[in-house]
């Protein structure tokens, strides 16, 4: 018979086995990198989908050419987007001009009011794949591209998303004004609230509702994003990925000019342009006039100064310059991207440990 094991050698050996586990969903998690391009402060939101955990943050102030590392757990789906024109207080209350979500620097859980541009994705558990998509449906008020890097398994990933400036070629009827200048465009679901352009009563099921005149303005601008409920053939895109950049206004010159035209940017003489090149101008801010951008008051609990529940949080902020009414230098993809690993602190560890040892 063989020997049999000691409590300290039963307690290594757990241990190893739970480091292998521990080290093994490290590996797996999923990092988004949310970059702005644009000339002006954006407030990126997150929300999280029934059964999935929120992200440390929902919802941050990112200045010109700032980007933040959010990590995700394997099996999260969600959305992100920008808010544009924001005012907040010191306690972190205030109201968007769009994509505004319950009138608060932190999302917690509340979604982004349209019109607003989304990046929706559903991460894989176990070696499964991702589906994502940029979505249109809820309108638009920025362009924003999604780029996936795989790091596990054979194959390339699509980018997709929307570079073109919607806003300067919206139906009248869809605009939304401000300071003399469009800053958002609807849907038509949202402007009419009609069935057939909701996809709901009698257009509720993919053969009763197809595109309409509203929704192919988007698509033919943008043919990857999603521009009606059920545009699923040609606008939802699976990888196997370790790292999603979600960038807004990204300039043309930051992504391959085969993807670049599928995302809506324009082919002149040779050179591709997009949102970010033809039109830098902040949106007109909240109680300025449209006299151009203006800093908005800083809010004092995200440096963890006790504004309210998930205040205390300050995302690792890596700043390309010292901001301003300009575009921060362009950059490949490929380079922008880079790989991090999360730790997962586990609450019985130490309690093992201290069993194990004691």
């Amino acid at each position: 018979m063989g020997k049999s094991l000691t409590m300290g050698d039963q307690c290594m050996l757990w241990l190893l086995v739970l480091a292998l586990a521990h080290a093994s969903a490290g590996a797996t998690a999923t990092t988004f990198t949310i970059a702005n391009y644009c000339a002006y402060p954006i407030w990126p939101g997150t929300l999280a989908g029934s059964g999935t955990p929120q992200l440390s943050t929902t919802g941050f102030e990112l200045g010109p050419g700032q980007t933040v590392r959010l990590a995700a757990p394997p099996g999260w789906s969600g959305r992100m987007w920008a808010r544009t024109g924001c005012v907040f207080d010191a306690a972190g209350a205030g109201v968007c001009q769009t994509g505004d979500c319950g009138g608060r620097m932190e999302c917690r859980g509340a979604g982004a009011t349209p019109p607003a541009t989304l990046f929706e994705v559903t991460l894989g558990k176990g070696g499964g794949e991702d589906f994502y998509d940029v979505s249109l449906v809820d309108g638009y008020n920025l362009p924003v591209v999604a780029i996936p890097r795989a790091l596990r398994g054979p194959g390339a990933c699509n980018a997709t998303g929307c570079l073109a400036d919607l806003n300067r070629s919206c139906p009248t009827e869809l605009r939304v004004d401000y300071g003399g200048g469009a800053i958002a465009c609807r849907s038509a679901c949202e402007a009419f609230g009609q069935d057939r352009y909701c996809c709901s009563g009698a257009y509720g099921t993919p053969a009763a509702c197809r595109p309409t005149s509203y929704s192919s303005v988007f698509k033919m601008a943008c043919p990857r994003a999603y521009s009606y409920a059920y545009d699923d053939s040609t606008s939802t895109f699976t990888c196997n990925a370790d790292d999603y950049t979600v960038a807004f206004c990204l300039p043309t010159s930051g992504i391959k000019e085969s993807d670049a035209v599928f995302l809506g940017a324009q082919i002149i003489g040779g050179r591709s342009t997009g949102a970010a090149e033809a039109n830098d101008i902040a949106p007109p801010a909240s109680g300025n006039g449209g006299a151009g951008a203006y800093a908005p008051p800083a809010y004092d609990g995200y440096n963890g100064g006790g504004g309210g529940a998930g205040g205390a949080y300050l995302p690792p902020v890596y700043n390309y310059g010292p901001g301003g009414d300009r575009i921060p230098p362009a950059m490949r993809i490929s380079s922008a991207c880079t790989t991090t690993t999360t730790t997962y602190i586990r609450p019985w560890l130490p309690l093992l440990l201290l069993l194990c040892f004691a």
